[in-house]
């Protein structure tokens, strides 16, 4: 591959992925607007002919609770700290908000634009350095995943780890269900993957600085370097925050440091992979649009400039395999 690569993952999880951080009366307006920021960010890759990958929680699949149980795994997990349980949550909220908890609409829509690739996000927002689970469980969760994308039509190539919890110890199983990648962290202390009680307010806050100040560089990578054996480390170069009105005087400087970094991966023909969520388009939605949009057109001229393409980690992911098998023969 002679060019630059850029590619998108969006952590598309709804509710399961705010449970335990926020109510509904406190992130309701971000879930609800949802399903209108998918619209029009799907309409923003169409015009710039962007591939992504959505990582989609398995849950969002079901049309309602009736639907989603007749995917339950045989084991689930067994939290130490059962506010992350999202089975306890269900047991205990049997009337679950659809809004909030199932997407299939998103889901239909997002399989009606070409270069959308969805991936998985685990089937319950499985977080795999928490104590209370394992190996085992972690398996009977993506066995679920994979059965409830199945029932849409749906074949699991990626996975993005929820809370970017990534676990090397676990790889062997998405091998085992046909995933062939995953997003891995940025390098560096302040990326490396770490369960609830190793996190910091030091850490959360440098990584804050470093999204509008460059401390940990461009994070981009040559698509070469990414590991030889499946399933593929595509790592993420950078996590596109909403737009903050408490830092709105700072914007300018977020915004160049992302340019930048597309820019070097342009030119040096490395990788560039940029996500978020979509609930951090929930609100201040045109605002997140624009910022979104600008970063585009910025690709399409490192596209014009120096042939820089836009691939979804499946498509890497292939394209890798493809380079490894040619080179066995």
């Amino acid at each position: 591959m002679n060019n630059g690569v850029f590619t998108i993952s969006l952590d598309f999880e709804l509710y399961w992925g705010m449970r335990d951080k926020k109510t509904i009366d406190e992130y309701g307006k971000n879930l609800k607007g949802v399903k209108h920021a998918v619209k029009k960010i799907l309409e923003l890759f169409d015009s710039y002919d962007v591939h992504a990958t959505w990582a989609t929680v398995g849950f969002l699949f079901a049309k309602d609770l009736s639907e989603l149980e007749k995917f339950f795994p045989e084991l689930e997990p067994l939290y130490i700290n059962d506010n992350l349980n999202p089975y306890t949550y269900i047991k205990n909220n049997t009337n679950l908000e659809g809004c909030y908890h199932f997407a299939p609409e998103i889901i239909d829509e997002l399989l009606k634009h070409d270069n959308q690739e969805i991936g998985t996000h685990t089937f319950s927002h499985y977080y795999c350095l928490e104590s209370g689970q394992d190996k085992i469980k972690f398996s009977h969760d993506i066995k679920s995943a994979v059965k409830i994308a199945k029932h849409k039509n749906v074949s699991l190539s990626s996975l993005v780890f929820p809370r970017n919890q990534w676990n090397k110890d676990y790889l062997s199983t998405l091998n085992k269900y046909g995933v062939i990648c995953y997003r891995g962290n940025e390098n560096g202390w302040l990326y490396k993957a770490v369960n609830e009680t190793e996190e910091s307010l030091l850490r959360r806050g440098l990584r804050l600085i470093d999204s509008y100040i460059n401390i940990t560089g461009s994070n981009t990578y040559d698509i070469n370097s990414i590991n030889a054996v499946k399933p593929y480390n595509i790592p993420s170069s950078r996590f596109l925050r909403p737009v903050s009105k408490r830092f709105l005087l700072y914007e300018s400087l977020r915004k160049k440091r992302i340019l930048n970094s597309i820019q070097q991966a342009a030119k040096e023909h490395q990788v560039f992979h940029l996500w978020w969520h979509p609930h951090n388009f929930g609100i201040n939605t045109q605002d997140n649009l624009d910022f979104l949009e600008d970063i585009l057109i910025f690709y399409s001229k490192m596209k014009k400039e120096y042939g820089m393409q836009s691939l979804n980690m499946g498509e890497i992911g292939y394209y890798i395999s493809k380079v490894k098998d040619n080179e066995k023969n």
